[in-house]
């Protein structure tokens, strides 16, 4: 990037740096798949980090982990509205979907019984589930979200038990393999960041331990570089390498709940955690583990993300610091937009465009590429969509209201159009055309002063 833009982005990361006391700080910039800027304060044993070194990642574990789920649901091996008893009987929260579990809105409690598991050997999958009597489910499934890694150690043993392999080497081979992330592990190899807590009142470090989480692993076990969580991060907002769909990964992105009840700034999705800050919406996870921090976020819109780590129990706003960085990055090198060129559309299609009616509003309908259909209001808000052709004059809605209902265009004798018919919303070319099939019909002595 530009040396004023690299400036500005170290500064950002120096003054977290020193604020929040971290023993070490990395962190990159990602656009349009590729690491734009790097930059470390801090030493990892006698030099600074780089790319490469390896620092954990807590619950960003979760999101990969829900990938290899989608994967799972895009084959037909599950679907996500399936009760958990369906796929891994014997559980007391059986009665939660598949969808709950990834979204956080199982009602299952957030810790797994008995000893802190962050800092404790994890047991096996079934002393884990025995330890999980009803109690331990806190609130009604669906009803509100409440953050669980039980639910995510329930989702790691569900994929192994699918895959009939454990959900590390599930993830590998179809996930970290295909993404080129060869130095995601699930514990560290070669060169990596000792955790740390820093004494609250002193400039002294104390060591974290590491361990295996054993049936807990699948919540926040994973290892990894900003090199690696790049290409994951590019993977988020939409390069995903054939590793699931576009379309699949932008559901993963869908808000499934939001966390503070009111006009949302933060929420989730299918495993991953959604951001409003800075005027944009992005998409990641954070993670934390006892001597790190970490985090990953990205704008789909401007293809802009960040990965920062700390090997610091607490202290460093590390989901502010990434997003910071992606506003930095967007603030100083905007986006261009993409040149408009003339494109070749369905011919056929052009009668269906212009003005339409719902009722007295005014709609526009534009062809656009591959046969879509978009069709919005002609001023101010309202419904708006974008169709993807069915065949037969029929079309599908994927965006706000209209996302998975059908348009049929309905036509005369002679095939001209002359209304749509939108999940029974009938639009028509004048405002309530006594011609077309309006619910209701329209009163005979039409419009009057």
């Amino acid at each position: 990037m530009l040396p004023t833009t690299e400036l500005v982005l170290l500064r950002r990361l120096a003054t977290e740096q020193v604020s929040g006391r971290a023993p070490s700080l990395a962190a990159v910039v990602v656009r349009d798949g590729e690491i734009v800027w790097s930059g470390a304060r801090g030493l990892v044993g006698d030099t600074p980090p780089d790319n490469a070194t390896q620092y954990r990642i807590g619950s960003i574990t979760k999101s990969l982990v829900a990938a290899v789920v989608l994967r799972l649901r895009d084959e037909g091996r599950l679907d996500l509205g399936d009760p958990l008893d369906k796929h891994l009987p014997g559980t007391s929260f059986g009665g939660a979907t598949i969808a709950q579990l990834l979204s956080h809105t199982s009602g299952l409690t957030s810790e797994s019984p008995g000893a802190w598991w962050e800092r404790a050997p994890g047991g096996t999958w079934s002393e884990l589930s025995a330890s999980l009597t009803a109690e331990e489910v806190k609130h009604r499934p669906g009803r509100r979200f409440h953050y669980s890694n039980v639910g995510f150690g329930t989702l790691g043993e569900l994929v192994a038990r699918l895959r009939g392999t454990s959900w590390a080497d599930a993830l590998r081979a179809e996930v970290l393999t295909p993404l080129g992330m060869t130095s995601t592990t699930e514990r560290p190899s070669g060169r990596y960041a000792q955790g740390c807590a820093v004494h609250p009142f002193a400039d002294l470090v104390l060591p974290e331990p590491e361990h295996d989480a054993g049936a807990m692993a699948p919540a926040g076990q994973l290892w990894s570089t900003l090199t690696d969580l790049a290409a994951w991060t590019a993977f988020v907002g939409g390069r995903t390498g054939g590793v699931l769909s576009q379309d699949t990964v932008a559901e993963m992105r869908e808000v499934a709940t939001i966390d503070d009840g009111d006009v949302w700034s933060a929420g989730y999705g299918l495993g991953l955690q959604l951001i409003r800050l800075n005027g944009k919406r992005l998409a990641g996870h954070t993670g934390s583990m006892p001597g790190f921090l970490a985090c990953n976020l990205i704008d789909p819109a401007t293809q802009t993300g960040a990965v920062a780590f700390a090997n610091t129990t607490a202290g460093v706003g590390i989901l502010s610091l990434a997003a910071d960085l992606i506003s930095i990055a967007d603030d100083y090198e905007p986006v261009l937009p993409s040149e408009w060129r003339p494109t070749e559309i369905d011919r056929s299609l052009l009668p269906l465009t212009g003005l339409w009616h719902w009722g007295p509003s005014p709609y526009h309908l534009r062809v656009l590429g591959n046969g879509w259909l978009d069709l919005v209001p002609a001023s101010g808000g309202g419904r708006a969509s974008r169709f993807s052709p069915l065949g037969g004059d029929r079309w599908l809605g994927h965006d706000g209201y209209y996302a998975g209902e059908t348009l049929t265009v309905g036509r005369a004798s002679d095939g001209t159009p002359t209304h749509l018919d939108l999940a029974t919303f009938v639009f028509t070319r004048t405002p309530y055309d006594p011609a077309a099939p309006v619910p209701g019909g329209v009163d005979e002595a039409g419009w009057r002063a």
